[in-house]
């Protein structure tokens, strides 16, 4: 075992059932490293990291921490030992300031004094050189202060390693420079940091080593340095795969929707949507950008008839639609289909198979009549034409992976042919090859005819395959631009509420 090792882990085999989640995995991480770990959704990774945060028991195999063999009852035994993990999806609450949010959980006394809690977490700041103002409301930051403040939570407890899932998923590229900044500090500083992502770019650029695991196997580590995507991606899936993005021209002219004016206010009253316009025409890709939360999730909604709107209108093919709900834009006949962000909340339904969940849609439509041989028939198409993998049709959906799930959402979508795709997020948390595949349908969706909202987070997915890219700040259009005439820092510096002079 090499003496830099600060985690090592020989032959771990976690099992659930007869699915092998981690088999035999070997995995080292050294001290003061940036170490990723790289696979395709199912591959294990998740399953490592809650096996290494305590969350999970493995069935076999040793693990070994600062050269002592150890064995995890609970998460809180790898906290001891002082290995934390930031998750994707932040675990703080909203109403209440950053110092309160600081102090959750905390069960020794000497937090107790406000003050004094203060001045602790304000030296751990400054020692870490995060900024971040304590008496500020978490409601008031943006999602780069939110992540500061769960960093600065876990380095309160002094920790030796962090794991870091997915952080960049909801940040700006201004955001994502800052955050790498910061891991670099920490890394300088001794402290290991294990590093989640399904972004080759940052994965090359911030990290020293890699582990590739798939079919719950580790595969290889190799010095990040010594590789380059096309090898990951290769050692990811089995088999060289081609990462281009092969985007497809349309000479489409009609348009098919408009929004014009159109403003809406939340559940709290709050405006979220303020004097939205734009039009999509037939065969084209009209890319959303903003930060999460900003209105993205209330356009698709308005648009797709779930939502009510204040101000403004809403055309399909220049009929007004306006006030349809979603049952009125089915019974009117009008193609249109939405993949929301929320794909167990809103798209599926966890504990119904995919026969089931692909009847849905048709169960809208029809009501009671209903042809369950359609869905079947429907379902195999699917499962066959997007190499979705799951036991049988008739296996619930909540036994899939992320990756699946989404290709059964999107396959449904696609298989009622519509003439509007409205996809929020469709490749969030999703490996390179599922990613890939995704785009791809939505080229083919493309050159069908098909008028395409693709809202995504990935700027470079946005400006490579959008035809024009809209950008939200806070409910509101900064403007609408040629992807090939803007950069991804123009776009990341709208994102905040700057505006560009140009404009397409």
């Amino acid at each position: 075992m090499n003496n830099n090792n600060l985690l090592s882990m020989h032959n771990v085999t976690k099992t659930f059932g007869d699915v092998i989640a981690c088999n035999k995995i070997n995995f080292e991480v050294r001290t003061g490293e940036i170490h990723a770990v790289l696979g395709e959704n199912g591959a294990g990774k998740s399953s490592l990291m809650n096996i290494i945060s305590g969350i999970y028991i493995p069935d076999s195999g040793k693990m070994f921490f600062e050269g002592n063999q150890v064995k995890f009852q609970f998460p809180k035994d790898s906290i001891k030992l002082g290995i934390s993990m930031i998750h994707q999806h932040f675990k703080l609450i909203e109403t209440m300031d950053v110092l309160d949010n600081l102090l959750l959980g905390r069960s020794s006394t000497f937090f107790l004094n406000r003050q004094r809690a203060v001045s602790f977490f304000k030296k751990k700041a400054a020692e870490y050189k995060i900024n971040i103002d304590l008496d500020k409301n978490i409601s008031d930051l943006s999602m780069g202060e939110k992540q500061l403040v769960e960093i600065l939570k876990v380095l309160s407890m002094d920790p030796k390693l962090i794991i870091f899932d997915e952080p960049t998923t909801v940040l700006t590229p201004q955001e994502i420079e800052n955050l790498f900044v910061v891991m670099r500090n920490l890394k300088s500083m001794g402290i290991s940091i294990i590093f989640i992502s399904h972004k080759m770019n940052e994965v090359l650029e911030i990290t020293d080593r890699i582990t590739i695991l798939r079919k719950g196997k580790s595969i290889v580590t190799k010095d990040t340095i010594a590789v380059n995507t096309a090898q990951i991606c290769e050692y990811m899936v089995g088999q060289p795969i081609d990462l281009h993005i092969k985007k497809v021209t349309t000479d489409f002219t009609k348009t098919i929707l408009e929004l014009k004016g159109v403003g809406c206010v939340n559940e709290e009253g709050t405006k979220v949507l303020d004097d939205v316009s734009f039009s999509l025409r037939k065969g084209e890709i009209l890319g959303i950008a903003g930060i999460n939360g900003h209105g993205q999730k209330e356009l698709c909604e308005v648009i797709a008839g779930i939502r009510h709107i204040q101000d403004g209108a809403i055309f399909f093919h220049h009929k007004d639609i306006t006030k349809f709900s979603v049952k009125e834009i089915l019974r009117e006949g009008i193609q249109m289909s939405f993949v929301p962000e929320d794909r167990l909340g809103m798209g599926l339904v966890p504990h119904m198979n995919v026969v089931d969940n692909v009847l849905l849609k048709d169960y809208y439509k029809k009501g009671i009549f209903l042809d369950y041989s359609w869905s079947e028939e429907c379902t195999k198409e699917i499962v066959e034409e997007l190499d979705v993998q799951t036991s049988s049709v008739y296996a619930p959906i909540s036994l899939m992976s992320g990756g699946n799930i989404q290709k059964v959402l999107i396959g449904r979508e696609i298989k009622t042919n519509p003439e509007l795709l409205i996809t929020a997020y469709p490749v969030r948390g999703l490996d390179i090859n599922t990613t890939l595949k995704i785009y791809s349908l939505l080229q083919s969706q493309k050159q069908k005819g098909v008028g395409i909202i693709y809202i995504a987070e990935d700027l470079d997915s946005l400006l490579e395959l959008s035809d024009r890219l809209l950008v939200l700040h806070h409910g509101k259009v900064m403007g609408i631009y040629d992807p090939s005439k803007i950069t991804k820092e123009d776009v990341g510096l709208m994102m905040v509420g700057r505006k560009l002079v140009k404009n397409a």
